[in-house]
Parts: structure tokens; sequence; C-alpha cells
């Protein structure tokens, strides 16, 4: 097997790595099985730039990482990748802040990281650049002389053309993105949305395979929806330690049912239209009171920017007003925990929990509804709800599936799932956990590396021939 390369902004430290830890763990073996090499930002700051890298070994294959200064990170990941590309690409443009100054320190940054890349390269290496931080990587690797297959997965939505035109460089980002031998997305829909952009903005010459020319070289275009360790994680929510803090909530509940959300802090995932929808089965069906909670779960994320502390203020206020409402001495409605939990914690949540409420705003995938479908017990399974926004809406079709910003047809929704009878659930938790057992992270994985070898191999035949 050729080395494979993994270039991303983070690099995980893998030291204490959860066994059903999902997209760290299906690349890790990847990685092993070829001694690979995974490169990217070690998560340190320095006050100065420099181009010192490390290397460590880890188990088959090693770990490479360099440091960021202060004015990089801010420019490149806090300012163009999380204040610009993040909103745009989630279609918020009144969120978008674009600064031609940032750009530069995306690019400046990325340049950086091939630069560094390079001397660690191999002949034969695949390489494979992950997400939106990571744009122009290709275009720099190519420009340095990386001949090799060269791949890149977005793991965030692709927008409608007209949406990411929001960008002052959309263009250029464009271009970069057709330096790869293949482009990947989660859904069609993403994947379509790039090809009308490429159509739209750039000479660019469409296959009848989907594909991309732009002069002699072709860009392979496609979806591949990420998913988990399916069997890894159903097995660990079966775990003795998962069961004792299963049974240890189970007590906490006493006869009351539980709701259960699991987010970052983010605007994307539409947690206040969550909190509202709730608030509203309460006020609508008020043999719900004292009987169901909201265990609301949103780990702290990129708390430097202004709009996700403001957002935490927002939702603190929110929940605080709906449990000032509706609660009693001996019954919270909400509780809401804004704090990071672990895989078996959030495990044995998804299992005891009647109902799992999903509904992003828009997201890329979501691999909490799938987890949640994992962690299930087949004997008496829960309720999925799920935004058809959410990518994993494409696959998860045996959900209950709302629009998130119809607060009234989601309240409906989740009193619908409290009510829903057992033979129905387990009919319904059967179908999307045959498709999650199918779909897994590591056919994921297969499926983008095979695509990408004979994409590599095509884009090669036909620089051949242009040469000839």
């Amino acid at each position: 097997m050729e080395r494979l390369v993994i270039v991303s902004n983070r690099v995980p430290t893998l030291r204490s790595q959860d066994p059903a830890g999902g997209l760290s763990v299906a690349l890790k073996a990847a990685l092993e099985e070829s001694g690979g090499l995974w490169f990217g930002w070690s998560g340190k700051v320095t006050e100065a730039p420099g181009s010192d890298w490390r290397v460590n070994q880890h188990e088959g294959f090693s770990l490479a990482t360099l440091d960021l200064c202060r004015a990089e990170l801010r420019g490149y990941y806090e300012e163009f990748s999380n204040r610009t590309l993040w909103p745009v690409f989630h279609g918020r443009l009144d969120l978008c802040r674009p600064e031609r100054q940032a750009f530069d320190t995306y690019r400046s940054v990325n340049r950086r990281f091939a630069e560094v890349l390079v001397p660690l390269l191999k002949d034969g290496d695949t390489i494979w650049v992950q997400d939106y931080h990571l744009i122009p990587m290709g275009k720099h690797l190519r420009h340095m002389g990386v001949e090799g297959p060269l791949g890149f997965f977005l793991h965030i939505p692709f927008p409608p053309p007209q949406t990411f035109a929001a960008l002052p460089c959309y263009r250029e980002l464009l271009a970069d993105l057709c330096f790869y031998d293949l482009v990947g997305f989660q859904t069609a829909a993403c994947a379509e949305n790039f090809r009308q952009a490429v159509a739209a903005f750039l000479d660019a010459e469409p296959g009848v395979d989907g594909s991309l020319r732009m002069g002699d070289h072709i860009t392979q275009v496609g979806d591949f929806p990420v998913s988990l360790d399916t069997a890894a994680f159903a097995e660990m929510a079966q775990s003795a330690e998962v069961e004792d803090t299963a049974d240890q909530l189970r007590d906490f509940m006493g006869d009351r049912q539980w709701i259960c959300g699991v987010e970052r802090l983010d605007y994307t995932k539409g947690l206040a239209e969550r909190l509202r929808a709730f608030s509203t089965a309460l006020d609508r069906t008020p043999a719900l009171r004292g009987h169901v909670s909201l265990i609301q779960v949103a780990a702290p994320s990129r708390e430097s920017v202004a709009e996700y502390r403001e957002m935490r203020s927002q939702l603190e206020a929110l929940s605080g007003s709906i449990n000032g409402r509706f609660g009693s001495f001996d019954w919270t409605p909400i509780h809401y925990l804004n704090r990071t939990f672990s895989q078996k914690q959030l495990a044995a949540l998804y299992r005891v929990s009647r109902v799992g409420l999903v509904t992003p705003l828009r997201d890329g995938m979501n691999l909490v509804a799938k987890e949640y479908i994992a962690a299930q017990d087949p004997e008496d399974p829960g309720v999925l709800i799920l935004s058809r926004f959410a990518g994993s809406a494409q696959e998860l079709t045996e959900a209950l599936l709302v629009n998130p910003f119809d607060i009234s047809s989601t309240a409906e929704a989740i009193q619908d799932a409290l009510e829903m009878p057992l033979a129905e659930r387990r009919r319904r938790w059967r179908q999307m956990k045959h498709h999650l057992d199918t779909h897994d992270v590591h056919a994921w994985r297969n499926a983008f590396l095979n695509a990408l070898a004979t994409a590599s191999a095509e884009s090669s035949a036909v620089g051949e021939t242009q040469a000839a």
C-alpha cells in the first residue's frame, strides 16, 4: 500500500484515543497500514512565525506538527476560517466578516504548511487534505513540484454559487480546489453546488461523468458521506462502564423521560430554536410538565470569537427563562450544560434518552445523529428527531425529519416521538442501524481513497496525452 499522508488543521494527540472516536480512528487505521504521516498545526501559539516542526512516532505512523504565531492564528484561523468561510459555507452571510488581510494570512499559512510538508514527502505518497482551513494547500503543493495523488474532502456544506460568491476571493478559492485530483463532499447536493459554481465563475469544461477540466488537469468531484465506527460505538455503548453510568442517570431520572441534544456551541446548530420548540411543546401539552426534561449539552467552541460569546449568553438567558416559567421544586425542564463530556458519558446519555433531538439549521453531516442511533438498546430504542438540513438526513430517512426554523412543527415532532409505540420505534431504528452498519467510517475512507487513486491515474493519463 502506498503511504498515506493526512493534512489537517489540527493533529489529534491520540494519546488516549477513544476506540469509538470516529474520523480519527478511520484515518489512524489507514496510516498504520501504510506507515503514513499525519501533518498539521500543533495547537501551540508562538510570538513570532517560524519554520520549526516536530515529528513523533505513534504506533506505526508519524505525527508531524508546526506552531502558529499569534498573528497567523488570528488571521488564518479566527478571522478567515471561522468568521468568513464558516458563515458563508453555512449560508449565514449576515455573520460574514471578510477582510483582505485575513485572506492573505490564510494563504500564507497554507503556503507555509506546504513548505514544511514537502521535505517530509516521499515518491508515491497519497496526500489527503481535510477541510476548509486548507483549501489552497493543493495549489501550493503542485507549484512546489508534488505530483502524486492529491485529494481534498470538505466536512462542512458547500453553498449554492451565489452564496459562495459573497466571498471576495471566491474565484481564487474555486481555482485552488481545481488543483486536486478529487474533491469530496458530504452530499450530492453539495457536490453539485460546487460544479455549478465552477461552471459559473471559472473557465472550466464539465465532463459527462461530473468531472471538471481546467487546462490539462481533470478534477473529479464526488459525494462521500462521512460516518462513525458503528460497531465500535455500539460495543462501547453496551459496555459495563457505560451501563453503570446509564444506571446512575436512570436513578436520577426516576420515572421521567429525557430528550437529549449534544452539539458544539455554534450558531449553525439551531440551539435557540431547539429550546423554543421544547418550550412550545410544554406550553401546548401541560401533561408533559414534570415528566419530560431536555438535556442539552453545548460544548464550548471558539470562545475567542465574539459571536460565540454572545450566543452563549443568549442560550443561558433563554434556558433560564424557560426553567423559570415552567419549572417546579422537583422538576427542571431544561438542563443546559456548557461543558465537554467524554464519548462514554455521551453514549450513556444517548442510551437512556427517549428522544435524540438533532436540529441544526445547516450541517455538513452531523455525526451526533449517527451516534445516537448506534448507542440505542435494540429492545427499547429511542426516537431520532433530525433536521432535514443536516447531511445525515439524506441517509437516516426513518428519523422524524423536521424543519428547525418551524418551531411549531418541531414541537409536534417532540410529542409524536414521546408517544411513538415500541413496534414503530424498533422498525425505524433497525433500518437506520442497518444503514450505519454497512456505511461506516471505514467504508467512507476506503471509498474516497479508491476514488482518489482512480482520479489520479486518469489525470496523469490526460497529462501524458497532452504532453505527447
